[in-house]
């Protein structure tokens, strides 16, 4: 189940919305510990770019760290500006995805239909963020893994959890971005570090992974 483009990380996407800086330093460690070393925080969460930094500085080669809801090529170069790595989006602009090639992070563009994700792809896109993919489903996923380029990794990002992992890697999904089943506003960053040694022990066990 490993890709390129993950390396050593294992393929899931803690989604941090609504956190703060203050909370910043503990969530992380939290996630890290239990082995979740991609992280976003969203753009539309509290001092977002203060988080971002905040995460990066611990990061040193365990984690990468950059931002979501990234809407605009400003914001992509802000997430740069303080040390960011991944640009992950709910859409497929284009221009925020070669923008953020442009400045060598990874992109992440969320897509919907075949239009969008070969769209992105020509844009430069390193990887499919299906969303919702509750939406869009397992067998609308298969489908449009036929279709796709073998190389490019997809994650299912909205309604995964634990509870269909199985169901998502067998549609041919690589891996997942998790939003309220890792982090919601108010938890403690032993809930955090909880629910993320669930996720991936869940994951490990769907993708027959040690």
């Amino acid at each position: 189940m490993t890709h390129p483009l993950f390396g050593t990380h294992l393929p899931i996407v803690a989604i941090l919305r609504g956190i703060t800086p203050a909370e910043a330093d503990a969530a992380f460690d939290a996630l890290v510990e239990a082995g979740v070393t991609l992280i976003e925080v969203p753009l539309n969460s509290p001092d977002p770019f203060v988080s971002i930094e905040t995460m990066v500085k611990r990061a040193v080669g365990r984690a990468k760290v950059g931002a979501g809801t990234v809407l605009t090529e400003e914001h992509v170069v802000a997430v740069k500006d303080v040390g960011g790595e991944l640009i992950v989006s709910p859409n497929a602009d284009t221009a925020v995805i070669r923008k953020t090639k442009a400045l060598r992070m990874d992109s992440y563009p969320g897509v919907f239909t075949p239009t969008e994700a070969f769209a992105a792809l020509a844009a430069g896109a390193d990887a499919l963020k299906f969303f919702p993919a509750e939406l869009i489903g397992t067998s609308g996923i298969k489908a449009m893994k036929a279709v796709l380029p073998k190389h490019v990794p997809v994650l299912a990002v909205g309604g995964a959890n634990e509870t269909n992992f199985a169901d998502y890697i067998q549609a041919g999904c690589a891996g997942f971005g998790i939003g309220s089943n890792i982090y919601k506003p108010g938890m403690t960053a032993a809930d955090i570090g909880e629910r993320a040694r669930k996720l991936v022990a869940a994951f490990k066990a769907a993708a027959g992974v040690a």
